[in-house]
């Protein structure tokens, strides 16, 4: 009852402090699990733990030999999420580098080509453009290049901005699914030490409903676009409006693009996602090797090498070490016995007969989750609870990780998202107004989800 009662206290204490946003969500994740288990030892919860770790009887188990093995818990958690961490830093590195480089200016510039004053083609270029960018798994980034990309030529043609920016939203919404995006990446973390979840697995998981759903936000672009062409027509742009429209916004960023390596950076990237999706190489080694060959294909020079690390290591770093303290946080919440106790009493409030409709009721409630919660509160500190009551319903790691993600559908509609503060000030969009909106077409995208994975069987309905 104690490690249950601390347990509880612990995740409400996590999620308080990263919610009304009194903590960092790295510093959270490193201390308040500290905290309560060092509370713990205190208490003489870990007497059984340290007793079969040293091998010794439990009467000889002592203060200090429960606080101690604390260290080994955050050393036992590091080491599970280090894999996935490294390979975040380097897929981030990867795609940033190609983005410097230029390789994803030619489909923006084709797209703005090929629309010219067409509402339609205007907004299918739009979805277009935005799942290309969001590849790399940024918000940001996906936000600064889509709204410089189209901004103009929507003021140019009078065209509703609110369509961009739930174009622009919700197609990085998809995309964010990738191993590389955030909550892809905190699903593997917390539940990296379960079999069968690794980076290929979640992803051939959610597959089906990202294509799909792709398809779907191309309709919704193209009804909108009809919708648009109703209202305004079609207009023409010239030749110097267009070239106007897709210059360089600076010096700087001209000297970084590598246009006569279009065609070798093309083939590196789409190599790298083909051999990532069929499983050839570990997706670490992909980045890794990746990384360094955009670095020498793009980046002649030792001194201009060092700064495109320096320049995209910010980027990559944030998230590295979120993932190196879900490894803290994790390594203490289930080492220390918290997990489970926490997990026994959520099952027993619970009606037997809704345990085997938990994968739908896990994504039923990663979509709130995930909206009121950040990510990492949510991945961090919801789905350890949900994962451990799912195994006792016969629901796997995997099934239980793809099913949490399905709710993402509506995560980067949140206020807690900050990037999305970054696309409302672009585009000068009321919040309200933009999240009704796209809360509307993002219904679509999460039924699309749950029905993709219970037909491929990734997320069953019941059991």
């Amino acid at each position: 009852m104690t490690l249950t009662i601390l347990a509880w206290g612990m995740i409400i204490v996590f999620l308080a402090l990263v919610m009304t946003k009194k903590m960092q969500p790295f510093t959270a994740l490193v201390l308040v699990p500290l905290v309560f288990t060092i509370i713990g030892a205190f208490l003489g919860l870990y007497t059984e733990q340290v007793s079969v770790a040293n091998e010794i009887s439990a009467s000889q188990v002592g203060l200090w030999d429960q606080i101690k093995i604390v260290g080994d818990w955050t050393v036992d958690g590091i080491q599970q999420t280090s894999k996935t961490g490294i390979m975040l830093l380097f897929a981030i590195l990867f795609f940033a580098i190609m983005l410097n480089a230029g390789l994803f200016d030619p489909v923006t510039k084709s797209m703005i080509k090929m629309a010219k004053g067409d509402p339609v083609k205007v907004l299918v270029g739009t979805a277009v453009v935005a799942a290309a960018v969001s590849l790399n798994g940024d918000g940001t980034t996906t936000t600064l290049i889509c709204c410089t990309a189209f901004i103009p030529i929507y003021k140019k043609l009078n065209l509703k901005m609110m369509n961009l920016g739930v174009l622009i939203i919700l197609m990085n919404t998809i995309m964010n699914l990738l191993p590389w995006g955030g909550p892809t990446a905190r699903v593997i973390s917390v539940l990296a030490e379960q079999p069968g979840v690794n980076e290929q697995t979640i992803l051939k998981a959610l597959i089906p409903g990202m294509v799909v759903s792709v398809v779907y936000m191309l309709g919704v672009a193209y009804y909108l676009g009809l919708k648009e062409r109703k209202r305004v027509g079609i207009q023409n742009l010239t030749d110097a409006d267009i070239e106007a429209l897709t210059a360089p916004a600076s010096e700087e960023e001209e000297a970084l693009k590598r246009p006569q390596n279009l065609v070798i950076n093309a083939i590196l990237t789409i190599g790298i996602v083909i051999m990532l999706v069929v499983g050839t190489f570990p997706s670490l080694f992909l980045f890794l090797v990746g990384t360094a060959l955009a670095l020498m294909i793009n980046y002649k020079k030792i001194s201009e090498q060092k700064a495109r690390i320096q320049d995209n290591a910010g980027d990559a770093l944030q998230v590295v070490i979120l993932v190196l303290g879900a490894g803290i946080f994790m390594g203490l919440f289930t080492n220390s016995g918290m997990s489970d106790a926490l997990a026994a009493s959520l099952i027993k409030i619970i009606p037997e007969s809704l345990g085997r409709f938990w994968g739908l009721i896990t994504a039923i409630v990663s979509a709130p989750g995930t909206f009121f919660l950040s990510n990492d509160a949510f991945y961090y500190g919801v789905l350890p609870v949900f994962a451990e009551a799912g195994y006792q319903y016969g629901f796997t790691a995997l099934e239980i990780g793809t099913a949490s993600l399905l709710g993402q559908a509506f995560h980067l509609l949140s206020p807690l998202v900050a990037f999305i503060y970054l696309l409302l000030n672009l585009t000068g969009l009321d919040m309200g107004a933009w999240q009704k909106e796209s809360a509307k077409w993002a219904i679509g995208i999460f039924v699309i989800f749950i029905g993709m994975a219970a037909i491929t069987g990734a997320v069953p309905l019941f059991k």
